[in-house]
């Protein structure tokens, strides 16, 4: 067998302290799965069930880098989020295993054009445009679980030229990484290289070209990314 063309790179991120790569295979988000960004969304923070998206593999950045600011939006947002990274297949888990099937986790930035997310939003369309294209999940390098203080507690927070603009606690979220991954594996059956980003606190909002964004998830992952001049 041979192929067409040659196969594109393998997505992969970084690892902390080491060489070793990790092969993303997908890119699974949890929307508004804090209930203060629920409200400034203009949506119920009640624990409705919790609904997914995803981006694709080749989304990835490693950090810190200058990001070009991205085509066809005039409103491109900030998103500081916990990723977890899973180790171990899995189908319907149940909330008390999903800790084993996690390889890591770290911190990451769910760049978003948000006039094209409303708009499809409003529209009932699928919010792609919005959240899946190029260069818009940078992330830090993945920590293994073994060296990850918590995915149930911990202050996570973002700036824009060093002024805080998100500040909350991973406690804060509405479904917890056990509850979210282990919904999520009901539908979708989990495999090593797949992603999953959190959910972001409040205080989302615009950046532009010349912006330093710098954030973290405290004792975990810090990141940090420039925008640049328009892709």
């Amino acid at each position: 067998m041979s192929y067409v063309f040659p196969p594109p790179p393998q997505a992969s991120v970084a690892v902390r302290g080491t060489a070793d790569r990790f092969p993303v295979r997908r890119i699974f988000c949890v929307g508004r799965n804090y209930a203060a960004h629920a409200r400034e969304m203009g949506r119920d923070p009640d624990r409705e069930p919790p609904f997914f998206f995803t981006k694709p593999a080749d989304a990835v950045v490693d950090t810190p880098a200058t990001i070009p600011y991205p085509p066809e939006t005039d409103n491109l947002h900030y998103e500081i989020e916990l990723v977890v990274a899973i180790g171990r297949a899995g189908t319907d888990i149940p909330e008390e295993a999903v800790m084993d099937h996690l390889w890591g986790a770290t911190v990451g930035i769910d760049l978003t054009r948000r006039d094209l997310q409303l708009q499809a939003r409003e529209q009932g369309r699928p919010w792609d445009w919005g959240k899946a294209f190029d260069r818009s999940a940078p992330m830090a390098p993945l920590v293994p679980i073994a060296g990850v203080p918590s995915v149930e507690q911990g202050h996570i927070w973002l700036a824009v030229d060093g002024e805080v603009k998100q500040d909350a606690d991973l406690s804060d979220l509405i479904w917890s990484v056990r509850e979210h991954v282990s919904i999520l594996s009901r539908s979708m059956a989990l495999a090593p290289g797949d992603l999953v980003m959190t959910g972001t606190p409040a205080g989302v909002g615009p950046v532009g070209p010349g912006d330093r964004i710098t954030g973290a998830v405290d004792g975990l992952a810090e990141i940090e990314i420039s925008i640049g001049a328009r892709a």
